[in-house]
């Protein structure tokens, strides 16, 4: 007899905060949805009331923030403001790893008007920051690729010729990337002239270039991911692996297609990495095997919920890992983890079909009779799909007539070295 649907407790609300300006994140749409449907008050942080999420009929209420991401007085105001606005103690959930900073940082000011999950002092910004991964990985003897941080240009390039070519060029925190620099947080170098130019582009970045040994895109069975919602001292509540069948950008990008797979070797480094910092509340791993030797080595560690984890749905009790949150923190017990459900589909629509397109693919993969948990379209909440769908259409329509009209800053006669450079890097 299967069991029955999961209960949440309807008196407790939940908050999300997610304090990058991302008008499209689509994990903030499908926490809201999961939410919302099981009854709970669900607020959110939204850029403007036209955002899709702030069209979802699930959201309860959208709230502002204004300030500056980087100031714990700004957020602590904004979230004091959202407190007083819901009225009652609510479940605090971060989307993204500034908020999840932040969040860990603030736990003891934030206690007295929310329920969040509290880390080992720390343990959050080791786990976002790239360039701190490295020795987390080593003391909890997870595999993780051979990374240098190095101090100038100079050592850049040498770092990049000792790395091997084609060589993964990462800024440490890149949620403090300007936005619309042109920055990414991950670009592929070919050459140590390339890594010395982004290097002297740091002061722009706002934190360090770390250089990572490139480990080899091995086809289908390479790229992993790892979903879990642990409870306080890294006991596991719901924990699944899911392989990525599809990324954007292309083998270096986030999941456009993903499967909910079994994986052992990936579910035992996830559990053991949990259980080793004792950690507390959802995170999301990226794993990469390194078709060499066979080892699996994590390439990211979020201390948030990843935007792909509706993948991780229980069809019998509808528990997914921010429910099996929201459970833990309002005290409720978490039913049996579910079995995993080999082959359901978890599709972001317009990157699945960039992604397809440049993978040599009419469309994605299909999906012949699997379930599938769309990204931003929903029958019972259509409205945030045709938002994104508009949005998408009008950033194409901007950036065609900036191109048209707008010179590059490299093209400019009165740009300066620096800033040819950095019109240079943009474009890789």
């Amino acid at each position: 007899m299967p069991p029955p649907p999961v209960t949440l407790d309807r008196r407790v609300p939940a908050l999300l905060l997610r304090l990058d300006r991302n008008p499209l994140h689509h994990g903030s749409l499908g926490a809201v949805r999961s939410l919302g449907r099981a009854g709970v008050e669900t607020h959110a942080f939204v850029e403007s009331p036209t955002v899709p999420l702030a069209r979802s009929r699930h959201l309860a209420a959208a709230h502002r923030f204004d300030g500056d991401p980087c100031s714990d007085a700004d957020v602590v105001r904004a979230l004091a403001a959202a407190a007083e606005r819901i009225g009652r103690p609510a479940v605090l959930i971060p989307m993204d790893d500034a908020g999840a900073l932040a969040v860990a940082r603030l736990g003891d000011r934030l206690a007295e008007s929310f329920l969040l999950p509290r880390l080992p002092e720390g343990l959050a910004e080791r786990a976002a920051d790239k360039a701190e991964l490295p020795a987390l990985c080593a003391e909890s003897g997870i595999p993780h690729p051979e990374t240098r941080v190095p101090g100038d240009a100079a050592a850049a390039a040498a770092a990049a010729r000792e790395l091997g070519l084609p060589v993964v060029a990462k800024w440490s925190r890149p949620w403090l990337l300007p936005r619309d620099a042109g920055l990414r947080g991950v670009t592929l170098l070919t050459s140590p002239a390339q890594a010395a130019r982004l290097h002297e582009l740091s002061p722009f970045a706002g934190s360090a270039l770390l250089l990572q040994r490139r480990l080899p895109a091995g086809g289908p069975g390479t790229d992993w991911f790892f979903h879990g919602c642990f409870a306080a001292g890294g006991r596991p509540l719901l924990a699944g692996t899911g392989h990525k069948d599809l990324a954007w950008p292309p083998r270096a990008g986030l999941t456009a297609v993903g499967s909910w797979l079994p994986n052992p070797a990936v579910a035992a480094l996830g559990l053991g990495l949990a259980a080793a910092v004792g950690y507390h509340g959802v995170l999301d791993l990226d794993v990469r095997r390194d078709p060499g030797t066979g080892l699996y080595h994590l390439l990211d560690f979020n201390p948030r919920p990843g935007a792909q984890f509706r993948l991780f749905t229980d069809r019998a009790t509808g528990l997914d890992p921010v429910r099996a949150l929201h459970l833990d923190l309002t005290g409720r017990a978490t039913p049996r983890p579910p079995l995993p459900r080999a082959g359901r589909m978890f599709v972001v629509e317009h990157y699945g079909a960039l992604a397809s397109f440049a993978d040599g693919r009419a469309w994605w993969p299909g999906t012949g009779g699997r379930e599938v948990e769309w990204a931003w379209f929903a029958a019972d909440d259509p409205a945030p799909f045709l938002a994104m769908t508009r949005a998408l259409l009008g950033r194409a329509v901007t950036r065609a007539r900036r191109a048209r009209t707008v010179p590059t800053p490299a093209a400019s006669p009165a740009a300066t070295p620096t800033e040819k450079e950095y019109a240079r890097c943009t474009t890789w």
